[in-house]
């Protein structure tokens, strides 16, 4: 069996951080970047989520109808972006559709805006319907590791507006098992920490997530044989995934 050394300040890191008005980054560093469609070198993402859009994408719609429209963000396009909705929409629309500088999803590198392609779109809020090619991206997603991250019965717990085409990647199983219980991301960690679940994948393995609460000083914990990923939440702790093939 291995053991792994831990450091409180990994928290802060992963592809499953909660990043919202009450969790901001942490000294956010910028991901290595690369765009998921070739079509729009400018617009990019952290390399392993890029390329799992890359491929959602081209499951749901290889005619390229659906489109990039924002990813990566640094702070100051991210400050840019909130002065320019605040001056031109005000204040209730601004907090409703936009993040805090240093409190966006986009800064981290693993959220990405997407619309259906037409002559003009509309950055803050793209149009993204529930039919056609966008409704299949939305249902293929959860298995390439996206989530939409913000729905309309999920405001008062995420803080924003209902956002039919911001997509954020967490990852599988995590996806599946936020879409079949109808969690968002804010509700991921209780969820995790009260049931240990276990999904069953497509490839013939199970996954199972635990939860880790973070002392204060580094510690090393035991990992099982074959395949582990440990994600920080930016809160108190790690998500422990564990895959395994099915006897």
């Amino acid at each position: 069996m291995r053991t792994v050394t831990l450091h409180p300040d990994q928290i802060y890191t992963g592809p499953l951080i909660l990043v919202n008005a009450r969790h901001p980054l942490r000294d956010p560093v910028q991901p290595y970047l690369v765009p998921p469609d070739s079509r729009y070198p400018q617009i990019t993402m952290e390399r392993q989520a890029a390329r799992l859009l890359s491929a959602a994408l081209q499951a749901a719609d290889p005619d390229g109808a659906i489109v990039p429209v924002s990813g990566w963000r640094s702070q100051a396009q991210q400050q840019a972006i909130w002065d320019d909705t605040l001056k031109t929409e005000g204040e209730v629309f601004t907090r409703q559709y936009v993040a805090l500088p240093g409190c966006s999803e986009h800064q981290t590198g693993l959220a990405m805006d997407l619309a259906l392609a037409a002559p003009e779109i509309d950055f803050i809020r793209p149009h993204f319907p529930q039919d056609g090619v966008c409704g299949l991206f939305r249902q293929l997603a959860a298995r390439y590791g996206f989530v939409q991250r913000y729905r309309r019965h999920k405001e008062p717990l995420t803080g924003i507006a209902e956002e039919p085409w911001h997509f954020r990647y967490v990852g599988v199983p995590h996806a599946r098992l936020m879409e079949e219980n109808d969690l968002c991301l804010e509700e991921y960690r209780d969820f995790v920490r009260g049931n240990r679940p276990v999904c069953r994948l497509e490839n013939g393995q199970t996954a199972q997530v635990t939860y880790l609460l973070c002392p204060q000083e580094p510690w090393d914990i035991p990992l099982p044989d074959g395949r582990c990923q440990i994600s920080g939440d930016n809160v108190a702790g790690f998500f422990l995934t564990v895959w395994r093939d099915i006897p």
